[in-house]
């Protein structure tokens, strides 16, 4: 898939892959549309990707065509979710919404200090309502505005597969979001896969990951180069994705 006029959405933008995603596909000239809750902090990686766009494009990239825009909205609620929505399909020169990035996340103890059984119900609730529930809404409001070619992307990790002690609720809910990718792929036409860039140095991992510059070029190739066949209700990881690019 050309970038080039193509709308690309990413929800959690305003941080970690989140905000690496939006210089990234800003740069392929796409037209961006990022959404998070703290809207301060999302000025600040909106004018981040604007530069980049505009660094790009200097250097002869088709990025003269990219747009760059900001929502305020939590991915919490449904009805912020459809006005995001409606603010996407608007954007952009095609009709629809070609790709969208399910990044939004909260992790609300460090990693290996939330036993599962002793996770309070208010912080369980908030990370599946987020981190589960808020790509379903993405999911359920989006797809009818992305074309049959369209990619739904969602980040996960190992965590999901490969269970550590102390991961508590962040965990379940990787591994249950990997089950709505996997479900919506025989579901829907659109291509649905899960994206492991294994640990990346953001606010929700450990110290140590690496940097989501980097990882972000993971998802422009599942956006772009990538093949149904190859990803469709797959789970994407870095092997994958340095064998699939290693003759660059």
């Amino acid at each position: 898939m050309d970038l080039t006029d193509a709308t690309v959405l990413v929800t959690g933008a305003s941080r970690g892959i989140g905000r690496a995603l939006l210089a990234a596909f800003a740069a392929e000239g796409a037209a961006v549309v990022g959404c998070a809750r703290d809207a301060d902090a999302l000025d600040d990686a909106i004018a981040d990707a604007r530069e980049a766009a505009s660094t790009a494009s200097e250097n002869g990239s088709a990025a003269e065509t990219a747009t760059v825009e900001g929502v305020r909205a939590d991915v919490r609620e449904e009805s912020d979710v459809a006005h995001l929505i409606d603010i996407a399909d608007d954007t952009g020169g095609r009709d629809g919404i070609d790709v969208v990035v399910a990044n939004a996340g909260v992790k609300h103890a460090a990693s290996g200090e939330a036993p599962i059984h002793e996770e309070p119900y208010d912080r369980f609730d908030d990370t599946i309502r987020t981190n589960l529930r808020g790509v379903f809404a993405t999911a359920k409001e989006a797809l009818d505005q992305m074309p049959s070619e369209g990619r739904f992307l969602v980040p996960s990790g190992a965590i999901a597969v490969d269970y550590d002690p102390g991961m508590g609720a962040y965990a379940v809910s990787k591994g249950a979001v990997e089950s709505l990718v996997r479900q919506l792929a025989v579901d829907v036409e659109q291509t649905a896969t899960v994206v492991d860039p294994r640990l990346v140095d953001t606010d929700l991992s450990a110290p140590g990951g690496r940097d989501p510059t980097e990882v972000a070029q993971m998802f422009v190739w599942a956006a772009t180069e990538a093949t149904p066949a190859e990803i469709d209700g797959e789970r994407v990881d870095l092997r994958t994705w340095m064998r699939a690019t290693r003759s660059r």
